[in-house]
């Protein structure tokens, strides 16, 4: 990790490259140009729609062909997935696990507080427990009118004297964020709130309503990644979307979550909505510009356009035919375009 010190660093620099060691877990740091391996076999990347598709490509390209696995459960429109990932097989899990029912979405206006304070209190006083997304971390960080996790965790305290709030953000150390974690899974803590920093690698099955506050802020996979965070047990659950916004298209946005569960429906609405280029934001840079398709309603030609590929690579995988010339030249401009950082 990027945090390691120096010597650390060092060692497991050197057990990588000369083989020493046979398993690297890592984050992005396993990106950097310093990191070599002996002989890399195969690649395993969590959270794929955390990193881009540069990012995948330079890891694969510090071994000579390893085998690839990503792993992700924000789901992302076909289109896009044919274009992500049109030189990997697919598998796609779209079931729920066995025993989990559907999240009852709602979206409130702030007027509603009062009650959306009394449906929280029902779910703990049923012994359960409640996730509060704040889009801020404290005062002052953006425009007035949006809620801060830290201002609000001293509001519910005080509305909840009996209870335990506990406040969760991304700029508290590790060691408090991992205490914080622990107290919320043992039960000790009945409300947390905290910021979007839940929205993936949390399991806490007794909790089973999530409140969003501010909710036009995020964006569409990032509220069904939220509303996932509930509804992990075999009670029911719910998540409530508080937001002040009047816009048609904040109205729309938050109308897709209430009618539907289906996470690909969900992206499929979200591209159509943001586009492409906002959907991954910088994460996926290194997606080619589409000159005359386009992504929303083209998807037939782009599939038409996969399998001609595929054809292609079938009868001269290396692109040696003369009549492959041209082709093997725009491959290899696009390959060193996503390889440049």
């Amino acid at each position: 990790t990027g945090s390691m010190k120096a010597k650390e660093k060092r060692q497991v620099l050197e057990g990588l490259a000369d083989g020493t060691t046979q398993v690297a877990v890592g984050t992005h740091a396993l990106l950097q140009d310093t990191v070599s391996f002996q002989n890399l076999g195969l690649v395993i990347t969590d959270e794929q729609h955390r990193f881009g598709v540069a990012q995948r490509a330079r890891l694969a390209a510090k071994g000579k062909e390893p085998h690839l696995l990503v792993m992700s459960a924000t789901p992302i429109p076909r289109t896009l997935a044919m274009m992500i990932y049109g030189d990997l097989d697919v598998s796609v899990l779209d079931e729920r696990p066995m025993g989990r029912k559907p999240v009852d979405t709602y979206a409130v206006p702030s007027s509603y507080r009062p009650r959306v304070y009394e449906y929280m209190r029902k779910f703990v006083k049923a012994g359960q427990q409640v996730y509060v997304v704040c889009p801020l971390v404290e005062e002052g960080e953006e425009p007035m009118g949006l809620v801060s996790a830290e201002e609000y965790q001293k509001q519910l305290q005080g509305v909840f004297p009996e209870y335990t709030v506990g406040l969760l953000h991304g700029k508290m150390k590790p060691k408090e964020k991992e205490k914080v974690m622990g107290e919320f899974s043992a039960g000790n803590i009945h409300i947390l709130v905290a910021t979007i920093v839940v929205e993936v690698g949390v399991d806490v099955p007794n909790a089973n309503l999530m409140v969003v506050e501010n909710a036009e802020r995020f964006g569409l996979s990032q509220l069904h990644q939220l509303r996932g965070r509930v509804g992990r047990g075999n009670k029911e659950a719910a998540c409530v979307l508080v937001s002040d916004a009047k816009g048609e298209f904040s109205q729309k946005r938050l109308g897709v979550l209430k009618a539907t569960n289906d996470g690909f429906k969900i992206a499929d609405e979200d591209l159509k909505l943001r586009g492409p280029g906002d959907f991954f934001g910088d994460r996926q840079h290194g997606l080619p510009q589409l000159k005359l398709a386009d992504l929303l309603t083209d998807t037939r030609e782009l599939h038409l356009s996969a399998k001609a590929a595929e054809r292609v690579l079938q009868k001269d995988p290396a692109l040696s035919l003369p009549q492959h010339r041209g082709l093997k030249l725009a491959v290899e401009t696009l390959c060193n375009q996503v390889l440049t950082p």
